[in-house]
């Protein structure tokens, strides 16, 4: 399939500036992938398509606030400086993304904070927009990594044109999240409430855990045609002994493993046994997946409702099937759905 097969118009005032008042009150859309059926549901309401035995598996990685303005030497210029990984924790090297970029060279310095007391030197540029900063900090790695935190916003989308508010710090962030790396939240976590999880827990559903630190490039755009020339950024990835054994569990049994999310889909996908079970793993993965595409873990999904050429619908219509998906989509716009990071939810079984 071409890059032009995955455009649709999507009305502007469909793209969620925030997040439902109840996170597991936004609208959920359950397509049922036999017979096509799509009913229109809340996000509270999966529990009734799931029995115990069932599991769900889910990404817990950690949003950090990653997107930090500093000055430039001299100019004093404001320079936004997103957080990307960190490449040396010794030496405290990091790739970011700066902007605007063209002010940026090799060797300049960037103040942040009052009292500048945290100051970076650029060292290499890595593309157009990135860069490698090397922070020069007196205080101990701990109290560097604090003061990243405290310094740092938390990395909205830039689709969201408003300024992050407090409530963002915990509602970009699902309430499972354990290991810090993610510098984009796992949407399709953000439905889940507390309550929510303990009435799954309750019908006998179980649930299994990995750890995808999500990068900016789930979200790069294509700029090919051809689907097969474009290339993902490598995100890293852990599935431990205890997922691998509760999910293989399920798929002996039958029972239905659902992925909460393409980040957990991607994970799942990319360690897949020649008997078609799901490995341990530890590394990077850099797995795009797009029609056709054979799927050997998860037989569910949630997910959001995403942008028209993006690589998460790409994986979508590879799972639903793309008339499916051309159909859901488009009721999903006449049914004024909330799209994106803090947009509703779908549900393909």
């Amino acid at each position: 399939m071409k890059l032009s097969h995955f455009n649709f118009e999507l009305p502007k005032e469909l793209l969620a500036e925030y997040p439902s008042e109840n996170r597991d009150e936004s609208k959920l859309m359950v397509i049922h992938r036999d017979s096509g059926k799509i009913e229109h549901k809340l996000f509270k309401d999966l529990i009734d398509y799931f029995d115990e035995g069932d599991v769900m598996v889910l990404n817990n990685t950690k949003v950090f606030p990653a997107r930090l303005y500093g000055n430039k030497e001299k100019t004093g210029a404001r320079i936004e400086v997103f957080l990307l990984r960190e490449l040396n924790e010794e030496q405290r090297l990091w790739d970011v993304l700066v902007d605007p970029a063209r002010k940026i060279r090799i060797g300049n310095k960037l103040y942040f904070g009052d009292d500048e007391t945290l100051v970076a030197e650029v060292i290499d540029n890595t593309t157009s927009r990135g860069r490698t900063l090397r922070f020069l900090y007196d205080g101990s790695y701990t109290d560097f990594r604090r003061k990243l935190r405290e310094l740092g916003q938390t990395p909205l989308p830039k689709y969201i044109k408003r300024d992050p508010e407090p409530e963002d710090e915990s509602r970009y962030q699902t309430i499972y999240a354990k290991h810090e790396g993610a510098v984009a939240a796992p949407t399709a976590g953000l439905h889940f409430s507390k309550h929510l999880l303990k009435r799954l827990e309750i019908k006998g559903i179980d649930f299994a855990e990995l750890t995808l630190h999500v990068g900016l490039g789930t979200f790069s755009p294509v700029e090919v045609e051809d689907l097969s020339k474009h290339k993902m950024d490598s995100e890293e990835l852990i599935i431990d002994e205890k997922a691998t054994e509760i999910v293989n569990n399920a798929k002996r049994g039958k029972r239905k493993v659902c992925a909460v999310g393409t980040t957990v889909m991607r994970g799942l996908e990319s360690a897949v046994s020649s008997e078609q079970m799901l490995n341990t793993y530890q590394g990077w993965t850099n797995k795009f997946i797009f029609p056709p595409y054979d799927f050997s873990i998860a037989n569910c999904m949630i997910t959001n409702f995403h942008l028209p050429k993006s690589t998460l619908l790409m994986m979508i219509s590879a799972f639903m099937g793309h008339d499916l998906m051309k159909r859901a989509y488009k009721e999903a716009i006449l049914e004024q759905y909330r799209f994106y990071s803090y947009g509703d939810a779908m549900l393909i079984l």
